[in-house]
């Protein structure tokens, strides 16, 4: 049994996203001071969970989130950020640097309706879900061969003592039922292979936990509601997932979603914390 944590986290506030701009890939705006605000509270929330692997979108925003993040980790403050394309916000074409309102003039325009309408030179959904497929199938594939190479070097009775165990599934135990974390746990501190975090953008983590929704019939909260599953996090929202690939079978992946866009950590930040749907 091979089994990892996923933690995804959006980027902190631009300019941008408080002035309701498309940003997409062709605008790479720097954090506000907001954005690193959010940024130091997400890294607080997680600062005890100990990370074996950081991805993060190669987009400005993301990547100064991610450093953020890593600096007040108590772990991992050392470890490499891998800078990855896969993670980029959707494209918006010639949506980019436009407000909101414009994308959803087009769209009514078009006949059409946001999220699903591309504009000219954009994304389609199914084109960001194949990024997020390819991506998280990488994760998987690492996973594996991480738990093979400790199996190889020192065999299975050696997990005892394993790469990452979670700290009293710390912080998500004051966000989630006890049921929600017995299936995703088993109750108690467990050993996994890997413990990933990820700092992405909001419509491509919508599209990727929509992915795990439809196509991986991941297991959800009980109390989420079905606005809650479509709206997109806001800025700096955490996710975690809990990853199970029997027999290290990378075609059958048993996903359990611990918390779902998190936002506590932001109480005291002062930012607005409802995201548009469509960005």
């Amino acid at each position: 049994m091979v089994r990892f944590g996923l933690t995804l986290v959006r980027h902190g506030e631009t300019r941008y996203n408080k002035d309701k701009i498309l940003q997409g890939q062709g605008v790479d705006e720097p954090l506000s001071a907001t954005g690193f605000r959010q940024a130091d509270a997400a890294g607080l929330f997680l600062s005890n969970v100990k990370f074996t692997h950081v991805f993060s979108s190669d987009l400005l925003r993301a990547k100064q989130t991610a450093a953020t993040i890593l600096g007040k980790n108590k772990f991992c403050k050392d470890l490499e950020i891998k800078y990855d394309a896969r993670l980029r916000e959707r494209k918006y074409g010639v949506a980019e640097g436009r407000p909101l309102s414009d994308l959803k003039a087009m769209a009514k325009t078009a006949g059409e309706q946001c999220p699903s309408f591309t504009p000219s030179g954009g994304e389609t959904l199914d084109e960001v879900r194949e990024r997020a497929r390819d991506f998280f199938e990488f994760l998987c594939r690492l996973a594996v061969e991480l738990e093979q190479k400790e199996q190889d070097m020192h065999g299975a009775a050696s997990r005892s003592s394993g790469t990452a165990e979670e700290q009293l599934v710390f912080p998500w135990t004051n966000h989630c039922s006890e049921a929600e974390l017995s299936s995703g746990s088993g109750g108690t501190s467990e050993i996994l292979d890997a413990n990933i975090l990820v700092v992405s953008h909001g419509a491509y983590m919508r599209n990727w936990i929509g992915y795990f929704v439809s196509d991986l019939n991941c297991t959800l909260p009980t109390n989420l509601t079905k606005s809650q599953l479509s709206s997109v996090s806001p800025n700096t929202g955490v996710s975690h997932f809990i990853i199970k690939l029997e027999n290290g079978n990378l075609l059958k992946p048993e996903i359990t979603c611990v918390c779902l866009n998190q936002d506590s950590h932001l109480v005291d930040v002062g930012a607005e914390c409802v995201a548009p749907k469509v960005f």
